[in-house]
Order: C-alpha cells, then sequence, then structure tokens
C-alpha cells in the first residue's frame, strides 16, 4: 500500500529540535531580563516613597540619599550607587534623578545592556 506525501503530518527531528532550541533561548532571555526589570519597580516604587515623605523639598542632599538608602537596602536593591542619584535643588523646587545601566550576561561573551532614567520633581 502506497502512501501519498500530501496525507503525511508531524514534525520532523530536526524541526523538532529547532523549535526547542528557540522556545529555549527565548525562555533563558525571559529568565535573565525579567529580574531586572523587577529590580526597577521597586526603583520607581522607592522614588514615589521618596517623593510623598513629608518636607522633602527641605531634606538636605545626605538625608535623600540616606533615605534611598534606606529603601534600597529594604527591597533588595543593589544596581544603584549614591553616585547614580542627582540631586537639584534650589529653593523650595526639588529635582531628584536616577540614571543607571545594568549588564546581564547571558551565554559566554553575550551580555544584554539595559539603561534606565528616572526622576521626580517637587515643588516650584
Amino acid at each position: 500500500m502506497k502512501t501519498s506525501r500530501k496525507h503525511q503530518q508531524g514534525l520532523t527531528l530536526i524541526s523538532l529540535i529547532m523549535l526547542l532550541v528557540s522556545i529555549g533561548s527565548i525562555a533563558l532571555l525571559v529568565l535573565k531580563i525579567l529580574p531586572i526589570y523587577l529590580d526597577h519597580n521597586k526603583v520607581v516604587n522607592a522614588m514615589d516613597q521618596v517623593k510623598k515623605m513629608e518636607g522633602v523639598v527641605n531634606l538636605s542632599e545626605y538625608e535623600l540619599k540616606n533615605a534611598f538608602a534606606k529603601k534600597f537596602s529594604v527591597n533588595y536593591v543593589y544596581d544603584i550607587k549614591p553616585a547614580d542619584i542627582r540631586i537639584t535643588k534650589s529653593g523650595g523646587y526639588l529635582k531628584v534623578s536616577i540614571e543607571y545601566e545594568k549588564v546581564e550576561p547571558i551565554i559566554g561573551n553575550l551580555s544584554v545592556l539595559v539603561e534606565f532614567d528616572d526622576s521626580f520633581e517637587v515643588g516650584g
């Protein structure tokens, strides 16, 4: 009995391997990049908490950086250094800017670079 090629269905071994490799690669990228964005979400939440603090405009630069350090310590954020926090004060105006980048190695010499730049302004 002869079967026609038109009625054959299914994946060959090579196409199955290619499918598994592509799914594995996407899963690896997601597992490496997702924690970076979860940490960034913690940074944004810390910025919102500091922005809502009573009398934040009157705090010194040291006190502001200390407040951020406490928030980051509680949330286990280790990617931001005090030098990454820029504070601009003028009278009743305050602008806080946090600019940092994270490099995450993927495989061998292949890495992913993610850059973040967040800021808030208080007063006027």
